[in-house]
C-alpha cells in the first residue's frame, strides 16, 4: 500500500492534472448452440444447441426436476450463470430464499455452487481429457452438469457413486436424456483416476512453471501471471508466494462484518453476533455461517457487511495526517456506499460531512440507503469532472480527504466472484487504468495543499496500482506515502510498502 501527500505550504474433499502544491495519495494495491448430436471417439459427443431449440429445453427443466433439490438449484444457478452472464452471487442467494432453503443444504449448495465456479478452468481440463475432446464440443447443459459432477469427484466428500447418478439424473431431468450414457461414462472415466494424478496428467507439458501453477489452482495463465509480476517472480522463477496465493484466491470466503465507527466496536459485534474478531481491523468480525442480513446489529444499522481489506482503505482515509483538517471530505466513486459509510460514521462525531459521487443513479440510492442518518451528501455525476458534478461545492481551497476507490479488474477478489476469472481479459486492463489516472487526476485537483488523496484498487495488477500512482504523482507533482506506516496491526504481516 503507498501513498500520494500534498504538499503543505507549511510543510481492499469438502461438502480483479496539475495543481498548486504538492497533493498525496496513498494505493492500495489492489448461451450458445442445437446443433446436430454426434457419435465420436467411442462415446456420444453432445454440440451447443441452437437458438431455435432453446425454449423447448427450458419448458422441460421447469417441469421437471431430478429428484435431487440441492443440485437441482445448484444446476440451475450455473445454468444462468453460464448461459445469462448473471452474478452468482447475486442470483444463488435468491435462489436459496425462494427454495426456502437453510442450514446445511444451503451451505451444500453454496459450497457445490461458488466451488465449481471457482474451478471451472480445471474441471474442463479433466472432462476434455475424460471425454476425449474439447468442451467446446459437449452441449452446454450437458457441461454444466459434468462440471458439477466432476467438482464433486475431485474436491469433494461426496461418494462417486452418488456424484455419477446424480449427474445423470440431472442430464436427464433438463432434457438431455440421449446424453445420459455420455455423461456417465465422462465421469466414471474421472473416477477411475485420483485427484491428484488428474492434476499431474492435465499439467504434463503444459510449458512454463507459471502456467501449470495456474492450471492447478485454476486460475486462467494471464491472471496468475499478474499475480506472480506482483509478488516479484518471473517466467522463470514463480514467486515463492505464488501458489499460496492462488489457494487463498480458491478458499471458500468467510463473511466479514464491519461493526460502524462510534457505534460498536469489532469486540462487541463479536459477542453479539457468535463471530471471532478481525485479525487486521479493530471492526472486522467473521463469520462461518448464516445469514448476516437476519443480525440485528445489521438491521439496526449498526453493523454492516463489508471485507476487512475495505474496512482498511476506509481507515487510511481516516488516518492519515492532514494540516488543519476542516472536516470536508469526498468520496469521489462512492457506490455502493460501504466506505462512504464508514469514513462518515468516523467522522461524524468531529463535524465532518461526506460528499459522495456517483455516476449511475441506481448506485447512487444504494449510497443513500448505506449512509442513512450519516453526514453524507450524494451527488449524481462523472468522477473524472468533479467541478462539473450537480450539487457538488468544492471548496476553495480543497478538500481535506479525498477517496478514490477506483474501478479495477477486481483480481484481488475472485473469491467472492467466482465466475469472474473466466469472464476477464487482459484487453480489461488498458481502458480501466485510462480511467484510474483520470480519477486520480481529478481526485489532486481539488484536493488542498497538505491533505490527502487515498487511491485504492480490489486487484494486485501493478499496472492499476503502483504504476498509476506513480504516473500521476510524476505528472502533479505529489508525493507518495507509504500507507502501511498508518497500521500498526500489520506489523509483521509481511507487506513491502509501495
Amino acid at each position: 500500500m503507498g501513498g500520494f501527500r500534498s504538499r503543505s505550504t507549511s510543510g481492499d474433499k469438502n461438502s480483479g492534472d496539475k495543481n498548486s502544491g504538492d497533493k498525496r495519495a496513498s494505493s492500495q494495491g489492489g448461451g450458445r448452440g442445437h446443433a446436430d448430436r454426434r457419435r465420436g471417439g467411442g462415446q456420444s459427443g453432445y454440440r451447443r444447441k441452437s437458438e431455435s431449440h432453446r425454449q423447448e429445453r427450458a419448458d422441460a427443466r421447469d417441469t421437471r426436476g431430478s429428484g435431487d433439490v440441492v443440485r437441482d438449484l445448484v444446476l440451475s444457478v450455473l445454468r444462468q450463470v453460464s448461459s445469462g452472464d448473471a452474478y452468482a452471487n447475486l442470483v444463488l442467494p435468491k435462489a436459496l430464499t425462494r427454495a426456502k432453503m437453510s442450514g446445511r443444504d444451503a451451505a451444500f449448495a453454496t459450497e457445490l455452487t461458488y466451488g465449481t465456479l471457482r474451478a471451472q478452468g480445471l474441471l474442463d481440463a479433466v472432462i476434455a481429457e475424460a471425454a476425449g475432446r474439447p468442451v467446446s464440443r459437449i452441449d452446454e447443459t450437458v457441461l454444466d452438469v459434468l462440471r458439477l459432477g466432476t467438482y464433486q469427484i475431485l474436491r469433494t466428500r461426496v461418494d462417486d457413486h452418488a456424484a455419477v447418478n446424480t449427474s445423470v439424473e440431472l442430464v436427464k431431468a433438463n432434457g438431455e436424456e440421449k446424453a445420459a450414457g455420455f455423461t456417465n461414462g465422462v465421469l466414471r472415466s474421472i473416477t477411475r483416476t485420483p485427484a491428484k494424478k488428474w492434476l499431474a496428467k492435465i499439467t504434463a507439458d503444459r510449458g512454463p512453471k507459471v502456467e501449470e501453477i495456474a492450471l492447478q489452482h485454476s486460475h486462467p495463465r494471464w491472471i496468475a501471471g499478474v499475480f506472480n509480476t506482483a509478488l516479484g517472480g518471473t517466467e522463470q522463477t514463480p514467486a515463492a508466494d505464488l501458489e499460496e496465493a492462488l489457494a487463498a484466491d480458491d478458499a471458500r470466503p468467510l463473511v466479514h462484518l464491519a461493526a460502524r465507527p462510534g457505534q460498536m466496536s469489532g469486540e462487541e459485534l463479536a459477542l453479539v453476533t457468535g463471530g471471532d474478531e478481525g485479525k487486521w481491523s479493530p471492526y472486522a468480525v467473521y463469520l462461518s455461517e448464516g445469514n448476516p442480513g437476519s443480525l440485528p446489529p445489521v438491521q439496526d444499522g449498526l453493523a454492516s457487511v463489508q471485507d476487512e481489506g475495505s474496512q482498511l482503505i476506509a481507515l487510511a482515509v481516516t488516518r492519515a495526517q492532514v494540516d488543519d483538517d476542516a472536516g470536508r471530505w469526498l468520496d469521489l466513486c462512492s457506490g455502493p456506499g460501504g466506505k462512504t459509510a464508514f469514513i462518515a460514521a468516523w467522522g461524524s462525531g468531529d463535524g465532518v460531512t461526506v460528499d459522495a459521487v456517483e455516476p449511475a443513479e441506481h448506485r447512487a440510492d444504494l449510497v443513500r440507503k448505506a449512509t442513512d442518518g450519516l453526514p453524507v451528501r450524494v451527488h449524481v455525476g462523472d468522477g473524472r469532472e468533479p467541478r462539473s458534478v450537480d450539487g457538488l461545492d468544492v471548496p476553495a481551497e480543497g478538500f481535506d480527504r479525498v477517496l478514490v476507490d477506483a474501478p479495477c479488474t477486481g483480481l484481488g477478489a475472485l473469491r467472492r466472484r467466482p465466475e469472474a476469472r473466466w469472464r476477464k481479459t487482459a484487453d480489461d486492463v488498458p481502458p480501466l487504468v485510462s480511467l484510474q489516472r483520470d480519477l486520480l487526476r481529478a481526485a489532486l485537483s481539488v484536493t488542498k495543499p497538505g491533505g490527502v488523496v487515498v487511491y485504492s484498487t480490489c486487484s494486485p495488477h501493478p499496472a492499476e496500482t503502483v504504476e498509476v500512482a506513480g504516473s500521476v504523482a510524476e505528472e502533479t507533482g505529489a508525493v507518495i506515502e507509504d500507507a502501511t506506516a498508518l497500521f500498526p496491526e500489520l506489523a509483521g504481516a509481511g507487506l513491502d510498502s509501495a
